[in-house]
């Protein structure tokens, strides 16, 4: 799971296949990510807000725009599940 840097927001991955975005205050489901072959392991949001960052057991990681859902990049070359995923503070 991770906060949105304002707070409002929190990420969390899922055996689903998904990521899922909800808004803190209300408990509601703001948006699914779907697009993963398999479970997401790691999910984090850029120092801005803008971006969530999804790793995989699928072997890749997904950059998505937060407020459209819309999948930016996806990162693939590893040979096995990807555990963790970071934004650089800058």
């Amino acid at each position: 799971v991770a906060f949105s840097p304002d707070g409002a927001f929190l990420a969390t991955g899922s055996c689903d296949n998904s990521a899922k975005i909800w808004d803190v205050k209300s408990g509601r489901l703001v948006r699914t990510l779907e697009g993963h072959s398999s479970l997401v392991n790691s999910v984090a949001f850029s120092p801005d807000g803008a971006f969530l960052a999804t790793g995989s057991c699928d072997n890749s990681a997904k950059i998505w725009d937060v407020k459209s859902g819309r999948l930016v990049r996806t990162l693939e070359g590893h040979s096995s599940l990807v555990n963790s995923v970071a934004f650089s503070p800058d």
